[in-house]
């Protein structure tokens, strides 16, 4: 086993792991109840763990390929400092796969007892080659903030039918996302679930379920319109409130100058240039640059409770 051990055989080893994904390798070398701790976490994970998220990540980046370079030994234990680069053609942990190349780097510190390895403390793991990707998950947000975090919890109070009476009361206009898919075709959703960031620089973020067959588009591209829906769009609503695979081919549309499909007839309408992704459990939020933005005088449509109102003859409140 001791020739396992030496910075060659090690460097080997990494290599016959990340690049071919054989785990099994990791049987002979790890002791018992060896660990892997990653920056942030107290639980660690264990071996099949480890495995599986390896597996997981060769799936998702099917051309990794990694250089060990450098392995530091000082008593008891090997610094392994690595850099790795692969394309994200293949889902990783309901993300979709986006065909960016990423080149991601980090250092393993691994603790030796009877000639195997005992515990491995990594600085890296699979949420930072998403944060290269622009995939940061909020989550890992809170984490660096000293937040709590959001769980897949939804019981407690208050009961989710008084959150659905909360957010009935929340009056809002509506719009429609917009994008092109990988092979240019049209794809867009409505929703009401959009904020404006910043004036300077122009931000804005929206919401979107990752169920919508819309999502796996929006997800990949570089760019979105957003559609704010006039009063005389209702119909034009209907379309991408409902399931259909051509909703384009019911409606007129023209194209942005990056692409994103714009609704002629909308309130105002803008193209933006998706600059991050935070994952929100069962959505995605996206953040933007608007790139370009146009506003006509027709009025908007206004969404409260399930129902849809024309917000021309608005009362002003004094």
């Amino acid at each position: 086993m001791s020739e396992l051990l030496d910075r060659t055989k090690l460097a080997e080893v990494w290599e016959q792991i990340w690049d071919k994904g054989n785990v099994d390798i990791l049987d002979a070398i790890v002791c018992e109840d060896y660990v892997r701790l990653r920056r942030g976490e107290s639980a660690g994970s264990s071996l099949d763990q480890v495995k599986a998220e390896i597996l997981d990540i060769r799936q998702a980046f099917p051309d990794l390929t990694t250089t060990v370079d450098a392995i530091v030994k000082e008593d008891n234990t090997f610094a392994v400092f690595w850099k790795s680069q692969g394309t994200f053609t293949e889902a990783l942990n309901g993300v979709p796969p986006t065909g960016a190349q990423v080149e991601t780097f980090g250092c393993n510190l691994l603790t030796i007892e009877d000639n195997k390895i005992k515990r491995e403390e990594a600085t890296w793991d699979a949420s930072e080659l998403l944060s290269d990707l622009g995939l940061q998950s909020l989550n890992s947000a809170f984490e660096q903030h000293e937040v709590e975090p959001v769980t897949a919890n939804f019981t407690g109070n208050p009961p989710q039918e008084a959150f659905k009476a909360f957010n009935r009361q929340f009056v809002t206009g509506v719009m429609v996302v917009t994008t092109l898919d990988e092979d240019g075709k049209p794809r867009g959703l409505a929703a009401n679930s959009y904020n404006s960031i910043s004036l300077d620089p122009p931000l804005i973020s929206v919401c979107v379920q990752k169920t919508s067959s819309t999502y796996p588009a929006l997800f990949k591209s570089n760019y979105m319109g957003l559609n704010i829906m006039s009063r005389d769009q209702l119909d034009v609503l209907g379309v991408f409130a409902a399931k259909g695979e051509d909703k384009f081919s019911k409606v007129d549309w023209e194209s942005a100058p990056n692409g994103s499909p714009l609704l002629p007839g909308s309130s105002a309408s803008i193209e933006v240039e998706i600059k991050e992704r935070f994952q929100a459990l069962t959505h995605t939020v996206f953040i933007g640059r608007v790139v370009n933005a146009t506003a006509t005088e027709n009025e908007p449509l206004i969404y409260r409770a399930g129902r849809f109102y024309d917000s021309q003859n608005l009362t002003e409140l004094s």
